[in-house]
């Protein structure tokens, strides 16, 4: 067993409390974390619009170093700096097609952390399991007993604090621009929501240099930083008329490539209307089971898309060496989104995350 520390779920709150960890098993690799982002999906089980078992652990931005390595563990060794992502079974038609974000067994093996080997490594509080393996890891602890598919080595001198983020939300947003809306420079690009999500796109898109890059949220500070991320345009949602400012920017053309990143059906409803003739507008946000977006048929008959997205379509192992290497080049400035709080100090990165004072909340170990 290794002792550690970690920010235990229980009745909608985090108890941060001494942990044991259990040795790796098969395909698993116990990592020492260094940082983990705090998420949306991380609030959203606060909240219990994701039913993870109580008491567990969380948190799935994690980053760290190797300690132990189980049994057919090959990719990685001990000393060896990683950044966790989300797992996936790597045999089902969508993974071997390079497509591991739609995973046949997504949903239980990242937001249940189900689907464990029997050998699995375990974590306890005061002898009593705790649930685990949130995509693979629960990293809001200074260890994680990681799937080996969610792990990607990166290099001896890597900022893992800073790089942290980039498992989930930058993935997310950088690579639903960058993977699935591809756009090219005659398009006209639509944000809406300027969180960790909307700002990576933004960023993404910047690198493609559309015609127009429009940035939509109701903060002015992250719209400001939108603009100084590569946004060609702002609306305030809370000032002006989004659907007005809209046709005003693109001369009543309307948005050839939207992304919602807010989980709000009436924004994507509003993008829907303000697309363009074969537009698309590709959904990201996880509203609660059964929320439904309304859609006027006759609307979408002008070629309309509308489209969801999961992990920005991405292979981790793909694309998060791509992200460390725009990072190293100065041309994915994460920590322009980000703020440092210690361990003890997660519930007040909830609190800020949530009022929008901090986009990207990093823990520090």
């Amino acid at each position: 067993m290794t002792a550690g520390r970690a920010a235990v779920l229980e009745a909608g709150a985090f108890t941060v409390s001494d942990v044991d960890y259990g040795d790796p098993g098969r395909d698993e690799v116990l990592v020492r974390l260094v940082a983990s982002g705090l998420c949306h999906t991380d609030l959203a089980v606060l909240a219990g619009g994701i039913p993870f078992p109580a008491p567990g652990i969380i948190g799935h931005e994690g980053a760290g170093v190797v300690e132990r390595v189980g049994p057919g563990v090959t990719e990685v060794a001990p000393g060896d700096k990683v950044l966790l992502s989300f797992t996936s079974c790597g045999d089902c038609a969508a993974c071997t097609a390079d497509h591991p974000a739609y995973c046949e067994t997504w949903l239980p093996r990242n937001l249940l952390g189900a689907l464990r080997q029997d050998d699995a490594g375990t974590i306890t509080r005061d002898g009593q399991p705790l649930a685990g393996h949130f995509f693979g890891q629960s990293s809001f602890g200074t260890f994680a007993i990681a799937d080996r598919r969610s792990l990607v080595r990166v290099a001896p001198d890597a900022d893992l604090t800073a790089l942290a983020p980039l498992g989930c939300g930058v993935l997310t947003g950088f690579g639903s621009i960058w993977n699935v809306l591809d756009p090219g420079p005659e398009d006209i690009v639509a944000v809406y929501g300027a969180g960790a999500v909307g700002l990576s796109g933004v960023i993404a898109a910047s690198l493609r240099s559309p015609a127009r890059l429009i940035a939509i949220d109701l903060v002015a500070e992250r719209l400001d930083l939108a603009r100084e991320l590569g946004a060609t345009d702002v609306i305030d949602a809370g000032a002006e008329d989004v659907a007005t400012r809209l046709a005003e920017i693109t001369g009543g053309r309307g948005v050839d490539l939207s992304f919602d990143t807010t989980g709000s059906p009436g924004v994507a409803r509003a993008a829907l209307d303000a697309a363009a003739i074969r537009g698309t507008v590709l959904v990201c946000g996880a509203p609660p089971p059964g929320t439904e977006i309304a859609v006027d048929i006759q609307g979408m008959l002008t070629g309309k898309v509308l489209r969801g997205v999961t992990m920005g379509d991405a292979s981790p192992q793909q694309l998060i060496p791509q992200l460390v290497a725009l990072h190293a080049e100065g041309r994915l400035p994460l920590e322009r989104l980000e703020r440092a709080y210690e361990l003890d100090e997660i519930a007040r990165a909830v609190e800020d995350m949530h009022h929008g004072r901090t986009v990207k909340p990093v823990i520090v170990f």
